[in-house]
């Protein structure tokens, strides 16, 4: 199984738009990232985001470029919640899945899934990044990192 950990892209400051859409760079990374994974013929069933705009925007740009048949707003995905109950959640599903959410959050359920401590601070997520983690024999490992930088 694939987990596929996004950070949303990058979005306006609380000041500028209270609901935080995505900025016009924020757009165009993760369309970056999304034709990236096109590209690449990565198919996942199933997209997981949080209930923040700048989330759902990011998730619905990669949805469609991988042609997910399921985009799910999910509770529990905002960026100081627990990430003790996902341990469980992917430790039996068998689809790979895509979550599209937010910092600490997605740093914190890294180190829980590749460690068994939520605090080690392993992976250095960055806005319209994903990090694909692979669980083989019930281990989780890191298979790679992109950002938009690196994609021509």
């Amino acid at each position: 199984m694939r987990l596929y950990l996004v950070q949303h892209g990058e979005a306006h400051p609380e000041q500028v738009d209270p609901s935080r859409p995505l900025t016009e760079k924020g757009r165009k990374d993760v369309s970056k990232v999304a034709k990236f994974l096109e590209e690449a013929g990565i198919q996942i069933d199933t997209v997981w985001h949080s209930t923040k705009t700048r989330a759902i925007q990011t998730a619905e740009i990669l949805a469609e470029a991988i042609k997910a048949k399921n985009i799910e707003q999910k509770e529990g995905l905002t960026p100081n919640d627990s990430v003790g109950t996902f341990k469980e959640e992917l430790a039996s599903r068998e689809k790979d899945l895509m979550i599209v959410g937010h910092l600490p959050f997605l740093q914190k359920l890294a180190s829980l899934l590749l460690t068994g401590s939520e605090s080690q601070d392993l992976v250095a997520f960055q806005q319209a990044g994903i990090v694909c983690l692979e669980r083989e024999q019930g281990k989780w490992q890191i298979t790679w990192m992109i950002i938009p930088e690196l994609i021509a």
